[in-house]
């Protein structure tokens, strides 16, 4: 075990991407095995000390920021304890990191499929925010892929399950025999929409007790081991970046594309694309907008591929001259390089004018986006802040990056994301799709659920976290523990 408390050697714990400030913590202790997570645990149920999980640090939502107590940091907690290429499983410490799991898997032909975006987040961050990627189109969310969970609760109790061994039904009290002892978990009843979300703990009728324990965003356990689904590697992956000279096109182009079974659909608008100019110029000057899209195929049916998708951007009017196409690992670096230099062009602004960016996480259900599209651009365009709209467009989710240049217009910012939260659930949406709800997003989540069935989610914190150290201000404030 090692501790660590000089202020200077940990305060870098307390930051993520969120630019959430102020954190603190007494001390942060890095565990390298189970017994002493449960011995830290233990100590700090007894002592009544609030204690916060740290992953790779990459979240957005300030989740992993402790405002006092102790913190625990999973990075020794790093072990390909084994990788089974003939269950298609692997089982893993919740310290990996996603990029050594996908150096690992890539020497054995296969692929952890969800895929998260951010190659330094840790497993156990993304289980515990049921995160998701750009291929979240064809494979989903993480969710998906986990098979087992090995969770330490804050009474020290281990809870090793699989899926399928327990089913509980919404709104039930779930008696769950351990060894020595029986926890009663009270199930809340509200409804989620029926989309990609990350908002909230997961609730559905007749679900699997394993779903709790995913997308809890460190406020029910302590996560020590995951098995997790494989799959093959495609055998050969064509990418596209398709330029069209109106929103619409682009948008249209996208109905009909989520047939043709891509792996991922991704739009930039013409303010992000603006931006890219600035390192990227020959992106053609009458480029409204951007799909940028990945197909899996075989070789011999290379040619058929590329016909199909070449006769549809043509009957949207596609800038097919202007735009790029990848075939090879090589080539297909330089469209993720160019995809990823649209986050980087944000953060200078943000740095530039010493303020954060205010940006959403919202998704609606597919028969409500193209109204969703038309308020983001009303309600941008009349507040007068620069922005930028991007994301998984194959979900019906997009990022709106609002950028404030003055105090003013960051308040007016805050403003404008909860109308468009407002909008987005009465679509049946979801106020976070991937990125969960950490510290910074209760107001919206309140506006989603309402405070009952906030309270709802209180009480089923603790029933599994008794002393409620795990996680606080997680999700929902802390006061509602009271």
């Amino acid at each position: 075990m090692i501790i660590k408390t000089d202020a200077d050697i940990i305060k870098g714990y307390f930051e993520d991407y969120s630019g959430l400030l102020g954190g603190y913590a007494d001390k942060v202790i890095l565990p390298e095995n189970e017994k002493e997570a449960r011995d830290i645990l233990l100590e700090a149920s007894a002592k009544n000390i609030p204690v916060t999980i740290s992953g790779g640090g990459t979240g957005v939502t300030g989740a992993r920021i402790p405002f006092g107590g102790w913190m625990i940091a999973t990075e020794k907690l790093n072990k390909t304890i084994d990788i089974n290429e003939a269950s298609m499983t692997a089982t893993l410490e919740p310290g990996v990191r996603l990029s050594d799991l996908e150096n690992e898997l890539s020497k054995k032909g296969l692929a952890y499929l969800p895929d998260p975006t951010e190659p330094n987040a840790f497993l156990g961050g993304t289980i515990s925010t049921n995160a998701s990627g750009a291929k979240g189109f064809k494979y989903g969310p993480t969710r998906n892929y986990i098979k087992r969970l090995k969770v330490l609760l804050s009474t020290g109790d281990i809870i090793d399950i699989k899926r399928r061994d327990y089913s509980i039904k919404r709104g039930s009290a779930f008696r769950l025999r351990l060894k020595n002892k029986e926890i009663n978990i009270k199930i809340p009843d509200y409804s989620m929409p029926d989309i990609k979300t990350a908002a909230g703990y997961y609730i559905k009728d007749d679900m699997d007790l394993l779903d709790l324990f995913i997308g809890h965003e460190g406020t029910l356990c302590f996560i020590l081991e995951a098995d997790i689904a494989l799959g093959k590697r495609p055998e050969k992956v064509m990418s596209f970046f398709s330029f069209f000279s109106s929103e619409d096109d682009a948008i249209n182009f996208v109905k009909d594309a989520k047939s043709y079974k891509a792996m991922s659909l991704e739009y930039m608008d013409a303010n992000s694309l603006s931006l890219l100019r600035i390192k990227y110029p020959n992106i053609p000057n009458r480029a409204q907008g951007l799909i940028y899209f990945e197909q899996d195929y075989k070789k011999e049916f290379e040619s058929v591929v590329i016909d199909s998708w070449t006769k549809l951007l043509e009957k949207y009017n596609a800038l097919t001259e202007d735009s790029y196409f990848a075939d090879s690992d090589k080539e297909r670096a330089k469209l993720r390089e160019l995809r990823h230099a649209l986050p980087d062009a944000v953060n200078e602004i943000v740095k530039k004018n010493k303020l954060p960016k205010v940006g959403t996480d919202i998704a609606v259900p597919d028969k409500h986006f193209k109204e969703m599209m038309g308020f983001y651009k009303e309600k941008l365009v009349s507040s007068g802040i620069d922005y930028v709209i991007f994301g998984h467009i194959g979900e019906s989710h997009m990022h709106v990056n609002m950028l404030p240049g003055t105090e003013e217009e960051f308040k007016k910012s805050r403003l404008v994301y909860i109308e468009f939260v407002k909008k987005a659930v009465g679509f049946g949406g979801t106020v976070s799709a991937e990125h969960g709800i950490g510290k910074l997003k209760h107001p919206f989540l309140k506006i989603m659920y309402g405070e009952n069935n906030l309270k709802q989610m209180a009480l089923l914190k603790k029933s599994l976290d008794p002393s409620c150290i795990l996680g606080l201000d997680n999700i929902f404030p802390k006061e509602l523990l009271k």
